[in-house]
């Protein structure tokens, strides 16, 4: 028996993306040295810390590290607000990557963009997901940045001992 088209009945379940907060830091001990990386992200009224270290990287490195292990946690698609103080972090994802790509990833003296591995994950983390990107001043205060560098520190101090990669809950 052919259905009448006209009483059909669509029921659309809107599913909703949960918001999470994210701030995140990396700080380095030389340049390039030891690195580290801290990352609060929270939602709702739960919160995860997660932090961990490189013995031989660049502070722009850790930078991008923090946000990429901060998305990577997201077990599904999120709205998303990074807060970082890292300028390199927003303006290369929300505004340079878009030219380093058209240009076949070559930066505009022509030559090849460093991180790219980096910045390449950060791209196809950042299309998973809805993400509002906050640049904030370091070191005025903000208390979930400043958790954030002291986290970051610590697991330098950790690297320099020989304790690589730790998690907070």
């Amino acid at each position: 028996m052919p259905m009448d088209l006209n009483k059909r009945i669509f029921r659309l379940k809107v599913v909703k993306k949960p918001f999470v907060e994210i701030f995140a830091d990396g700080a380095c001990s030389g340049n390039p040295g030891v690195g580290g990386y801290g990352v609060i992200l929270r939602s709702n009224n739960r919160e995860k810390v997660l932090s961990g270290c490189d013995p031989m990287t660049t502070n722009n490195r850790m930078e991008l590290t923090a946000v990429i292990k901060a998305l990577e946690a997201l077990k599904k698609p999120c709205k998303v607000k990074v807060v970082t103080d890292s300028n390199y972090v927003v303006q290369g994802i929300t505004s340079w990557i878009f030219r380093w790509i058209k240009n076949n990833w070559k930066n505009a003296q022509k030559r090849e963009v460093i991180n790219r591995d980096l910045w390449e994950r950060l791209l196809n983390l950042s299309n998973l997901h809805e993400i509002e990107w906050e640049w904030i001043r370091g070191h005025e205060g903000y208390t979930e940045n400043e958790r954030c560098d002291k986290l970051a520190r610590l697991e330098i101090k950790r690297c320099k001992k020989g304790w690589i990669g730790h998690e907070y809950y």
